[in-house]
């Protein structure tokens, strides 16, 4: 499995900066990363806008340690329960979806990467970079368990996959589905129990 990127968001932390990017990370998630600024960052988190910048560069810089951040954390989920879920090769693809639930439990704003990457237009951007590596270890992570689980066309399966997971982050957030989740899971379990070959 390819490793998180790696960056700002990787640095040992001092207890300030840590703080900066505990208040930018919750104003990016709930305003909007064009809607907040550093003074409003640096006020709130109750340092000078030279320490934030001595810490993190610029506003770029702790815009790619939030998501740096959160990718960590969401891959740190889905090793933990790929290492707990070891005998049934199905069950282990499925585990980005059961992890899902209590994710979305606490992002009620949807998906931190999808939200960002529609205010950040420009491809060399490096919080879009981030944001495109995280979509696409995951989609790499359900080829390599479908892979090891046998399935047939594995690479057409994982884009499914993918398409079916994002779709749930989505639903949750924009159309309320509290369903979301479980109905595709349910779909995933069906497209690879369909792709395995007979026993």
């Amino acid at each position: 499995m390819t490793a998180p990127t790696t960056g700002a968001g990787d640095r040992r932390l001092t207890p300030g900066a840590r703080r900066i990017l505990e208040v930018a990370s919750e104003l990016f998630y709930r305003r909007g990363i064009h809607a907040v600024g550093v003074d409003t960052i640096a006020a709130e988190s109750g340092v000078t806008k030279r320490t934030l910048y001595d810490r993190f560069g610029s506003k770029d810089g702790l815009l790619v340690a939030y998501l740096e951040t959160r990718d960590r954390r969401w891959r740190a989920r889905i090793a933990s329960r790929l290492e707990a879920e070891r005998e049934d090769p199905v069950r282990r693809v499925l585990v980005p979806f059961d992890v899902l639930p209590e994710w979305l439990s606490e992002s009620d704003r949807g998906c931190s990467f999808i939200n960002a990457f529609a205010e950040l237009p420009e491809p060399d951007h490096p919080g879009r970079q981030v944001i495109v590596a995280e979509k696409k270890w995951l989609r790499s992570l359900f080829y390599e368990l479908l892979v090891e689980a046998g399935a047939t066309r594995p690479d057409d399966l994982a884009v499914q996959l993918l398409s079916l997971h994002e779709g749930a982050v989505v639903s949750s957030a924009i159309a309320e589905e509290s369903a979301a989740a479980g109905a595709a899971r349910s779909a995933a379990r069906s497209l690879v129990t369909a792709a395995l070959p007979a026993r």
